[in-house]
C-alpha cells in the first residue's frame, strides 16, 4: 500500500496549482553540518565542545565557555563533480562555488571569580547549498515519460478532452495540446481514452538535465550561560532565508530513424523558483561530570517556513507527419496559477555528544587538545506542507493534495542517525585537526532507493595574541538517486548519483 501511494503521488503533478513532490521535502532537510573552519576540520562535531561561534547553530550552551568576545569571518570555496548512471550509461558534470560560511560576533563576559560566565552571539551560517548540475541519458525500451501524464488522467478519472487540455497545466495539458499524448480513436468527448504517441516498443533515447542554484542562509541570535563551570545552558533563535532555483529539461526521442511512426521527439522544460523565510529554536545543555569530560544534548525544533513557488513549464513535441512540431506553455492556459504560497515544516533534530579534553584547565593556552563525537537523529518523515491560510490559499482541493503529499513523504522516508567525530592536537600556538562525518540513509527503500553522505576532513590552526586563523579541507562523497518520473502501473528507472566535492575553508578572527 505504501508503494502504491508513493507511486500515485509521483504520477500526479496536481490537478490545480501545486507542483511539490517528496523530493522537495528531503532537499530542505538532508544537509551536512556546517561551521567555521575549525569545526569543519573535526567533522562538524560541536555538540559538547563549545568555545566556537558555530555552537550557536549546534548547541548554544557551548557559548557559555566564552569569557571574552570574538569576531569571525569564514570564506569558502567548493569544487567537485557529479556522476550519474542511467540505464547502464554514465555522464559527469562539474561545479564550483565561492560562498561566505559561518561568520559573526560573540560577546562574552566573566562574573563571580570565573565561576560564572555568559555570552551572546549574532551569527550567520550557510545551512544548505543547492548548487548542483546533473546530467544523465540512456536508451529506454520499457516506458515513456508520457505514461506519467496518462497515470494522472486515469487517477483522476478524466475522459473529457477539454478538461485534459485546460486543467492540468504543469504537464499533462501541455502534453495533450502538443500530441505527446492523444485520444484513442473511436471515442467521444466525455468518454475518451488516452494513449501515448511515443514508440515505446522500438525504444526511446532519454536525457535529463537538472540545474539547481541557491541555498539556505540562517541568521541566529544565541545565548549561553556557564553555571559554576559545571553546567552550561543555552538557546538560540534562528531565521533561515531560502532561495531555490531549478531548471530541468527532459528530452525523449525516437531511437529509430523511422520517419513514419509519427514521433520524432518531445522536450519538457520546467522551472521553479522557491523563496521564503522561516523560524526555528535551538536549545541545549552541557554537563561536566569531571574536569576533562563534557557531555552535551541539544534539541533543534522544526523550522516553519512561509514559502512561495513560481513555476514555469513548456512542452514541445514533434509528431512528424501527424501534427508536426507543436509548442505549449504554462502561460497559454489562462486558468493556470504559476505562483503558489504555502507553509513547510522541516524535521526536528536531537543531538547527543561527548568530548574529552586533554589537560582540561581554565587556562586554554595550556590545553593539549581534545576528542569529540556527536550522534544526531533526524526525523525525516516529519517534513510536511500546509496551506497558507493568511494569504487565502485554503481551498479544499489544495488541502487534500497536501495531505496526500504529506502521507507520501511519511511513506518515502525514515528517521536516520548521523555520526560526527574529530579531534585536535595543540602545540602552543599551532593546532592540527582531523574529523569524519557520516550521514545515514533517509530512504525507506520502496524502489531500492539508497543514499548516504561521508565527509573526511583535516585542517590547521594558529592562535596568538588575540588573533586566530584556521584552514580546512573537507572531502565530501554523496550517494543518492534521481528519478525523472514515477509510474503507477509500469516499470520505471532512476539514475544513481555519486557526487564528490572538495571544500576549502578559511576562518579569520580576533578577540574583542
Amino acid at each position: 500500500m505504501k508503494r502504491i501511494l508513493l507511486l500515485f503521488l509521483g504520477s500526479v503533478i496536481s490537478c490545480y496549482l501545486m507542483a511539490q513532490e517528496p523530493a522537495d521535502a528531503l532537499r530542505n532537510s538532508w544537509n551536512v553540518q556546517s561551521g567555521t573552519a575549525r569545526v569543519q576540520a573535526i567533522g562538524g562535531a560541536m555538540g559538547s565542545l563549545g568555545g566556537d561561534i558555530t555552537a550557536t547553530f549546534v548547541n548554544p550552551a557551548g557559548l557559555g565557555f566564552y569569557r571574552t568576545g570574538d569576531f569571525v569571518f569564514t570564506p569558502t570555496y567548493s569544487f567537485g563533480k557529479t556522476g550519474a548512471t542511467y540505464l547502464g550509461r554514465k555522464e559527469e558534470t562539474k561545479t564550483n562555488k565561492f560562498a561566505i560560511g559561518t561568520s559573526g560576533v560573540v560577546w562574552g563576559s566573566n562574573e563571580n571569580n570565573k565561576k560564572r560566565s555568559s555570552a551572546i552571539s549574532l551569527a550567520v551560517n550557510q545551512v544548505a547549498d543547492f548548487k548542483s548540475d546533473i546530467l544523465y541519458r540512456g536508451q529506454n525500451n520499457s516506458n515513456s515519460y508520457s505514461q506519467k501524464f496518462l497515470d494522472e488522467l486515469k487517477n483522476n478519472n478524466i475522459k473529457d478532452g477539454n478538461f485534459a487540455s485546460n486543467n492540468l497545466p504543469f504537464g499533462t495539458s501541455l502534453a495533450f495540446r502538443t500530441y505527446w499524448i492523444d485520444t484513442v480513436g473511436g471515442g467521444t468527448n466525455g468518454n475518451f481514452q488516452f494513449q501515448s504517441r511515443a514508440p515505446i516498443a522500438t525504444g526511446l533515447l532519454q536525457q535529463n538535465t537538472i540545474t539547481t542554484r541557491g541555498g539556505i542562509t540562517e541568521f541566529s541570535l544565541g545565548v549561553g550561560v556557564n553555571l559554576n563551570d559545571k553546567i552550561l545552558i543555552g538557546g538560540a533563535i534562528g531565521v533561515p532565508v531560502m532561495r531555490f532555483e531549478k531548471d530541468a529539461e527532459f528530452v525523449e526521442a525516437d531511437a529509430t530513424p523511422n520517419p513514419g511512426n509519427k514521433f520524432e521527439d518531445a522536450i519538457y522544460t520546467q522551472g521553479l523558483t522557491t523563496t521564503g523565510i522561516g523560524f526555528n529554536l535551538k536549545g541545549g545543555i552541557i554537563y561536566k561530570p569531571k574536569e576533562f569530560w563534557r557531555l552535551g544534548f541539544a534539541f533543534h525544533s522544526p523550522t516553519v517556513y512561509s514559502l512561495t513557488d513560481k513555476n514555469t513549464a513548456e512542452i514541445t513535441t514533434n509528431t512528424e507527419s501527424y501534427q508536426g512540431s507543436l509548442n505549449s506553455k504554462l502561460e497559454d492556459i489562462t486558468n493556470a496559477a504559476s505562483e503558489f504560497k504555502y507553509m513547510h515544516i522541516t524535521p526536528l533534530k536531537l543531538i547527543g555528544s561527548v568530548s574529552y579534553v586533554l589537560r582540561e584547565i581554565q587556562d586554554v593556552t595550556k590545553q593539549k587538545g581534545f576528542l569529540t563525537a556527536d550522534v544526531e537523529y533526524v526525523s525525516y518523515p516529519m517534513s510536511s506542507y500546509f496551506t497558507d491560510d493568511e494569504n487565502g490559499v485554503a481551498d479544499q482541493d489544495t488541502k487534500d493534495y497536501l495531505k496526500t503529499l504529506n502521507t507520501a513523504i511519511g511513506n518515502a522516508y525514515k528517521g536516520a542517525f548521523n555520526f560526527r567525530a574529530g579531534g585536535e592536537l595543540k602545540f602552543t600556538t599551532l593546532m592540527v585537526r582531523a574529523g569524519v562525518a557520516y550521514y545515514g540513509n533517509p530512504y525507506k527503500d520502496i524502489n531500492d532507493e539508497k543514499g548516504h553522505r561521508l565527509n573526511l576532513s583535516g585542517g590547521l590552526g594558529y592562535r596568538n595574541k588575540g588573533f586566530f586563523i584556521d584552514a580546512t579541507y573537507v572531502h565530501n562523497m554523496t550517494k543518492d538517486v534521481n528519478t525523472a518520473y514515477r509510474l503507477q502501473n509500469a516499470e520505471y528507472y532512476y539514475a544513481d548519483i555519486k557526487n564528490t566535492m572538495g571544500k576549502v575553508l578559511l576562518t579569520v578572527g580576533f578577540k574583542i
